[in-house]
């Protein structure tokens, strides 16, 4: 599979024109959160039309940033990775939106013990052994993705346990906007892209393994 990865859009749509060519050929379109910026299902939908001008194959989590309407878009349309696995081409891809609590309120946070509740049911129906792919618009604790300009890391413990223990083949995340960049939990790889509006997105090639991953600019 090829797969474009995007993430914090906060409803800027001008971008996506600018990636079309992108989006066109590849297999899947993950966004990993932060579809719209405290916007409800009209200004998700307004997002997910303008990335289906060019790929209809879209798989999503929510972001701190959305309202529980944009979760609720993102079901009606089978889009939503929260809670849940989707398996496609042999690949499991399980997903988690929102985040944890942060310094100025946003509408859809999480506790570590409400991540934990989430996680507990969103391998349902897979395979161990499957090649997985988390996408969590909260990074893991510890990393380059969940570090801002002070140094301190603000990812999440559950999230992290979650990759050390089922090892997922990548992660795809966001919310940091400060903190682009790939890093690595044992054999997982940790990737978040950037902010849409910084032009940039990830690119990966996978099979059961991965061929290519990179964060690309356009």
């Amino acid at each position: 599979m090829k797969i474009i990865n995007i993430a914090d859009i906060h409803g800027n749509l001008t971008p996506i024109d600018g990636l079309g060519a992108v989006l066109c050929p590849v297999d899947l379109v993950i966004i990993s959160g932060d579809l719209t910026h405290f916007g409800d299902g009209r200004d998700a939908e307004d997002v997910i039309s303008a990335v289906a001008k060019y790929n209809r194959n879209i798989l999503a989590v929510s972001g701190n940033c959305d309202t529980k309407e944009v979760d609720e878009y993102l079901n009606a349309k089978g889009f939503n990775l929260h809670g849940r696995s989707v398996n496609l081409n042999g690949i499991s891809f399980t997903g988690a939106g929102g985040s944890l609590p942060c310094p100025s309120p946003t509408p859809n946070v999480y506790t570590e013990d409400e991540y934990a509740e989430i996680f507990e049911g969103s391998l349902d129906g897979t395979e161990d052994g499957t090649p997985r792919i988390l996408v969590s618009h909260q990074p893991p604790y510890n990393t380059l993705n969940d570090m801002l300009t002070n140094g301190a890391h603000v990812g999440s413990g559950t999230v992290r346990e979650f990759i050390e223990r089922h090892k997922p083949l990548v992660c795809f995340t966001g919310h940091i906007h400060e903190a682009p960049g790939i890093d690595t939990i044992g054999e997982t790889r940790i990737v978040n892209p950037g902010p849409l509006g910084t032009r940039s997105y990830a690119y990966l090639d996978i099979t059961d393994k991965i061929n290519t991953l990179e964060i690309r600019k356009f």
